[in-house]
């Protein structure tokens, strides 16, 4: 089956988890190391994760979650991804090791979606089941994807971004990628309910910074500069929410004069959210991710059926609410 949009598969979203079992103790293996041939050789059974990257704080959470599943079902996993988001030669290097180590099943997160399509017909050749976890290959050899839903999640951020200026105004948005499917749905969901609810306020611009802190940075000076009676920008993951926080401060704005709206978590959103920088940002539930995309693995791996998307949910965090035992659970430092 083809797995596109992932809202296109909301409403296929798993009514409670699978419970399966397993043997031995789970271990994963970081980035950089190269996944040991031979699969389930040895009677453990073995899956490999090839994540966007591994420098920002939403993968470590990611890997954390998939690592505390390993362990609970008993199957060694592996970790891997690149330096950056924008290196997808060395992910697709990654992915091919993944699958020349016969594990029972791959999980992988695409970067670029249609650089992967030949890599995971590979792995379809040689039986390997493969879930998605946060962003999809196109193509029919994914079995299911574990996400947030961005389209959901951008338009609550232009919901909070709405309701803080005042309905009406200019605003921005610093991107982090034109490719790859999170990037794009973040943006289109929070463009679209702009559009569609609040005529008042006008998108100004929309950059992109490859979630980059200073090339994000360099991007919203510019951006301010052009457009002096701006109200708020929206950046679209870790990296770029940080670079629109380290110009504000670098310009010696007031705090709270712009505002900002960032996306995922981390120390220094949340520190910026604390000292009044950032107004608030969405986050998602990384070791979610992690946990569901090893348990899609080990039932696909086991022959079982999947849902298509198991939406891991997002939710608005600010001052107010940070401290909130529902809200801290799903941040991450």
């Amino acid at each position: 089956m083809r797995i596109g949009k992932k809202t296109a598969f909301a409403a296929l979203v798993a009514a409670s988890a699978l419970v399966l079992a397993g043997c031995g103790g789970g271990d994963v293996v970081e980035e950089g190391a190269a996944p040991e041939a031979g699969g389930s050789g040895d009677g453990e059974m073995y899956v490999a994760l090839v994540s966007k990257g591994f420098q920002h704080q939403f993968w470590q959470a990611v890997k954390t979650g998939a690592e505390e599943k390993a362990k609970e079902l008993g199957v060694r996993v592996t970790f891997e991804g690149p330096a950056a988001e924008t290196e997808i030669a060395q992910q697709l290097d990654m992915l091919t090791t993944a699958i020349n180590s016969s594990p029972d099943a791959i999980g992988y997160a695409a970067l670029d979606p249609e650089a992967c399509v030949a890599p995971l017909e590979q792995a379809k050749s040689k039986d390997i089941p493969v879930v998605y976890f946060d962003a999809p290959c196109n193509g029919d050899v994914g079995l299911s994807l574990a996400a947030t839903d961005s389209m959901v999640a951008g338009a609550l951020a232009a919901e909070h971004m709405a309701e803080l200026i005042g309905g009406s105004g200019e605003v921005g948005i610093v991107g982090h990628s034109q490719i790859n499917s999170t990037g794009v749905e973040r943006r289109d969901g929070f463009v679209e309910k702009i559009e569609a609810d609040y005529p008042d306020i006008t998108i100004v611009d929309i950059q992109y910074g490859d979630g980059d802190h200073l090339k994000s940075a360099d991007i919203a000076k510019t951006m301010i500069a052009a457009h002096p009676d701006l109200k708020g920008i929206y950046g679209t993951n870790e990296g770029s929410a940080i670079g629109v926080v380290n110009a504000v401060k670098e310009l010696g704005l007031e705090k709270g004069k712009l505002t900002i709206i960032g996306f995922d978590s981390g120390a220094a959103q949340i520190e910026a959210i604390k000292d009044g920088t950032m107004a608030g940002a969405i986050t998602q539930d990384p070791i979610g991710i992690g946990a569901r995309t090893v348990e899609s693995a080990v039932a696909a791996a086991n022959g079982e059926t999947l849902d298509e998307f198991y939406d891991t949910g997002s939710y608005w965090y600010d001052a107010d609410n940070i401290e909130d035992p529902k809200i801290a659970a799903v941040l991450y430092e």
